[in-house]
């Protein structure tokens, strides 16, 4: 068992991948997620990996392509901006079905933005990380050792689906310091015998591809891709549920905004407001079922964001419209505050019969 030792989230993400069997790594600094990079030039080396600092983050995604069309465990890191200049070598990668870990570090938008924290881009990467029909698997961690052990569980389900997966962390995370213990590295990886890395003779060519002319090819391609995502929504959602089986009003929050929540729940129950937290870990697959089941007894759901409120609509629809759904957020880099959530929790409580 690895000792407890005191790291920053970006680092720790790294560390972490490292352990996970990743030795190569494409990036391209941008703030807040610099971080990153930084310490996987340091490592990199020692552990007879490749860091790279790519021309772009357009060129970076390819080299991530790359490197897992040919069976590497590969990883790219940004924040926001950098991660829409991106998202055209996501869909390569996803069209080719290859595994891959993107980190997205998020920052406030649109446009440059600001550097503060952000989860402005669940849109993004829940419905439209780049053109066409596909999905990614994307973990949304709340602290820092969560950030650790969501690198292994991404890297594995890649592999295990042949996608994209994406941990959505913000700056809050990233650059906010925590106790965690890091994972024994892996001391074997799965064999990817469909990987484009040789073949001596012994085998036929693999060729990895996104481009097919025959439409009825692609469209039977695309169906398959679709099986795969129907198993995935059925067998890999994730959240975790505090105090929500008396919970009249249950709040419904990710990431580091899931903590300030909490906060504020724990407040409300010393009113006597019974209420609780739902925290999706995973945002695609989205937790539908857990929301459905918490809305039979739930009388009221609460959806608190950094952000306009991206997050609303998949509630509204888990919940099948059933019961309301509010929402309270703040964007552009500023953080909720307990107070700020507490004060709607009150307001909701008010209005329920």
């Amino acid at each position: 068992m690895s000792e407890r030792v005191l790291m920053k989230g970006n680092e720790a993400l790294a560390a972490a991948a490292i352990n996970a069997g990743c030795h190569h790594f494409f990036g391209y600094p941008i703030t807040p997620q610099t971080e990153v990079a930084a310490y996987m030039s340091k490592m990199m080396p020692k552990v007879g990996g490749v860091y790279l600092q790519a021309e772009s983050e357009v060129a970076a995604i390819n080299m991530v392509l790359g490197a897992a069309a040919a069976g590497k465990r590969a990883m790219t890191s940004s924040s926001s901006p950098g991660i829409s200049l991106k998202s055209e070598g996501v869909s390569y990668i996803a069209g080719s079905d290859l595994p891959c870990v993107i980190i997205n570090v998020q920052r406030g938008g649109p446009g440059l933005g600001g550097i503060q924290p952000s989860q402005a881009d669940y849109w993004q990467a829940t419905k439209a990380l780049g053109h066409g029909d596909y999905q990614l698997l994307v973990f949304a961690p709340s602290t820092v050792q969560e950030m650790v052990d969501m690198v292994t569980l991404a890297f594995d389900k890649a592999d295990e689906y042949r996608m994209p997966a994406m941990i959505l962390a913000d700056g809050m995370l990233g650059q906010m310091m925590e106790p965690v213990t890091l994972p024994e590295p892996v001391k074997e990886l799965p064999k990817k015998e469909w990987a484009a890395c040789g073949h001596e003779n012994k085998r036929p060519h693999n060729i990895v591809n996104s481009l097919y002319i025959e439409p009825d090819e692609l469209e039977r391609l695309v169906d398959e891709r679709y099986e795969r995502y129907a198993h995935i929504q059925e067998t890999e959602q994730r959240a975790e549920c505090i105090m929500t089986e008396d919970a009249d009003i249950v709040v419904v929050a990710f990431g580091a905004t899931a903590r300030i929540a909490m906060s504020a729940v724990r407040a409300a129950r010393q009113e006597g407001i019974k209420a609780g937290v739902i925290r999706p870990i995973t945002l695609w697959p989205f937790p539908n079922d857990i929301l459905k089941e918490t809305a039979k007894t739930a009388k009221a759901f609460l959806t608190v964001e950094m952000s306009k409120g991206q997050m609303v609509d998949d509630v509204k629809l888990a919940v099948e419209c059933a019961k309301p759904v509010h929402f309270f957020g703040r964007t552009g880099g500023v953080i909720p505050q307990p107070n700020e959530v507490l004060e709607q929790i009150r307001k909701i409580a008010g209005g329920i019969k």
